[in-house]
């Protein structure tokens, strides 16, 4: 691709997005991340801050030392010795450069007492200095897009003069918007005398979330450097997203015929990194690489997406590195998307089967946030009794400390409604003491099994109890995020089966031995 095509990406997710309060990296999670970036295609890497500290210095040069690909780069401040220890860090690169700033709004001028002349004099000495050790260079003057028009003129053409080879305008506090983005760019590459040789940058802030949008604006105008992080992990409200970036750069082609290096596929890898890392999670909603992009759960999307995946996904999972979109069962899924799960999972069924595990769905799914396949399998599984002689209606428990455990149930029997109140050494004891005096019998209990099929303090239950009746076994699961009403419909579903059993040996309902569940 061409110079004028090419979108050069630089990822300061090292540098500003672990300025993130709390956010901070280990030296190897440090290597380890630049590694990704560097296998990933991104341009340059701002390592880090080398004057900051030791821990920076040794950072920003051990991947210095590592990199196979990337430009690597350092910040300093405009003074000789920041720029001096960034030297220091990054020489050892195959392709290094210095990044030094200084904030030139009214504001940042006001900081350090500086008047227009005094700062204009300090930009020429430092990017001087700067470029006699590094034919590479950066200057950034901070506060961009709040400095006056003329004043910014005259500092960027300073930096030029000077050496600076990449003038970066920063949005450093996210006050532009897109219109303003673009005319601040156009307005430097009209006026500044040498601005055609050199490449700009821009570099947004998310405080009013419009980062990306600023940046894609910036690079309409004739920016060619994107200054963006992983996850947008930044100060404040955050960077640019480099993923953001990329993609749409990649989907709206039409629009913004440019490229870049990056390989796509690995985003989604270094994204799930840099957040285990940081300690900084990514929000499910987060465009690209959050946990919802390819997700969906609404009926009509659901049922447009099994027929035409285009109907509601302008890219392809594949295209970030997932391995396909993510059907999520839910309370708004419909019936062409549990059928398609349910065939997914070996389970294929006509239309009034369909019918009749799509309303014991629904029930589940008013219970729980997320169905997961789990809970679709213990679903099938406990919807195949043999007879319904016996049918759980209601139920209620009562435990806890000093407490005593009963329950209240309601079974119904041969189609007739019966109920009693029994206790028991804990909930699930008291509610098959119930089941007993509804239904005597002597079954003797063999196995009773809980496990929590799904995670989450919202996991269904599968509960399996195994009944012996004169050397004939009957077993019985039931699902439920109820544990005992789980615990219930498996014992009752297993007493079905040996009513269906003693009824084909042509005998009676079962006269068995029972042991208490304590």
């Amino acid at each position: 691709m061409s110079e004028q095509d090419k979108v050069f990406i630089f990822d300061t997710t090292l540098r500003d997005g672990e300025q993130s309060p709390g956010a901070t990296m280990s030296h190897a999670e440090k290597l380890e991340i630049a590694g990704l970036l560097d296998e990933m295609g991104v341009d340059i890497i701002e390592a880090g801050f080398p004057i900051a500290s030791e821990g920076d210095f040794a950072a920003v040069k051990a991947i210095s030392e590592q990199a196979k690909n990337s430009v690597i780069c350092g910040l300093a401040r405009a003074n000789f010795k920041d720029i001096d220890r960034c030297w220091e860090a990054v020489k050892h690169a195959k392709r290094p450069r210095i990044h030094t700033f200084i904030g030139t709004s009214p504001l940042h001028r006001a900081i350090p007492n500086l008047n227009m002349d005094e700062m204009a004099e300090r930009i020429h000495e430092t990017v001087t200095h700067a470029r006699n050790l590094c034919d590479n260079v950066q200057w950034s003057p901070m506060d961009a897009t709040r400095t006056e028009e003329d004043y910014l003129c005259r500092t960027v053409e300073i930096a030029i003069k000077a050496g600076a080879t990449t003038i970066n305008i920063p949005d450093t506090v996210g006050y532009t918007a897109p219109r303003e983005s673009a005319a601040l760019i156009s307005m430097l590459l009209e006026r500044v005398p040498g601005a055609d040789e050199i490449i700009f940058a821009t570099h947004c802030h998310n405080d009013l979330g419009m980062a990306t949008a600023n940046s894609l604006a910036a690079v309409e105008a004739g920016a060619r450097q994107v200054e963006c992080t992983i996850n947008g992990l930044g100060e404040r409200a955050g960077n640019t997203a480099l993923e953001e970036v990329v993609m749409a750069l990649k989907v709206r082609n039409d629009i913004m015929p440019f490229q870049t290096g990056i390989d796509s596929t690995k985003l989604m890898n270094i994204s799930r990194r840099v957040a285990s890392v940081s300690g900084f999670p990514v929000q499910f909603n987060k465009a690209i690489v959050g946990k919802n992009a390819f997700a969906h759960e609404s009926g009509i999307h659901q049922d447009g997406m099994l027929k035409n995946a285009e109907t509601f996904e302008i890219m392809r999972p594949e295209d970030v590195g997932l391995q396909a979109t993510n059907i999520v069962l839910g309370k708004h899924s419909g019936r062409a998307a549990l059928r398609s799960k349910l065939a997914e999972l070996g389970f294929e069924l006509g239309d009034n089967q369909l019918k009749d595990v799509f309303v014991r769905f629904k029930t589940l799914a008013d219970q729980k946030k997320e169905v997961y396949d789990d809970d679709l399998i213990a679903l099938m599984q406990s919807g195949d009794a043999e007879a319904d002689h016996i049918r759980l209606t209601a139920l209620k428990v009562s435990c806890g400390m000093g407490l005593e455990k009963s329950a209240e149930m309601t079974l119904e029997i041969g189609g007739e409604e019966t109920s009693v109140r029994a206790t028991g050494d804990g909930p699930v004891d008291a509610a098959f003491n119930a089941v007993k005096a509804l239904f005597p019998h002597q079954a003797r209990l063999q196995v009773y099994q809980v496990a929590a099929v799904t995670e989450g303090t919202d996991a269904q239950a599968t509960v399996s109890v195994r009944l012996e009746e004169d050397g004939k076994i009957a077993t019985g699961q039931s699902a439920d995020v109820d544990t005992v009403v789980a615990s219930v419909k498996a014992y009752v579903d297993a007493l079905n089966r040996l009513v269906v059993r003693r009824e084909k040996s042509g005998g009676d309902t079962p006269e068995v031995s029972y042991k208490d569940v304590s």
